[in-house]
């Protein structure tokens, strides 16, 4: 037996993978500080993170990463965060994550073959 899930929380749901692609740092932060879970994922196992971090919000990456986000969390492709921040030219994004301790070898293809797919080997020297 399958319960439906309440709508005001899938509205919310989609609310905060709106904030993250849209890159409301302060909207997004203030509902992880209330409770919503910083690694809660969509249904392609998207994190808010990996949101952000693909669409160059770096305010919103740094306020998630200082909430304990997962830097290295894969999405249902087998993508991590940097990879995607890398194949997107957000060089900004990418530096904190590697602040952070994101593994250029996570995932496939990782932010390490990715930078050499799109010839930006100059965002490893960075961290």
């Amino acid at each position: 037996m399958t319960e439906e899930l309440d709508p005001r929380l899938v509205e919310l749901a989609h609310r905060m993978f709106d904030l993250a692609r849209e890159g409301g740092a302060s909207q997004l932060a203030a509902y992880v500080d209330r409770g919503v879970p910083v690694d809660m994922t969509d249904a392609s196992g998207n994190t808010l993170l990996m949101l952000a971090a693909y669409h160059g919000h770096a305010d919103t990456v740094a306020a998630l990463v200082e909430r304990g986000a997962d830097v290295d969390r894969l999405n249902d492709r087998g993508q991590s965060p940097v990879a995607g921040a890398i194949f997107k030219g957000e060089d900004d994004v990418v530096r904190l994550l590697l602040a952070a301790g994101s593994d250029l070898d996570a995932g496939a293809p990782s932010g390490r073959a990715t930078a050499e797919m799109v010839e930006r080997g100059d965002l490893l020297d960075e961290g």
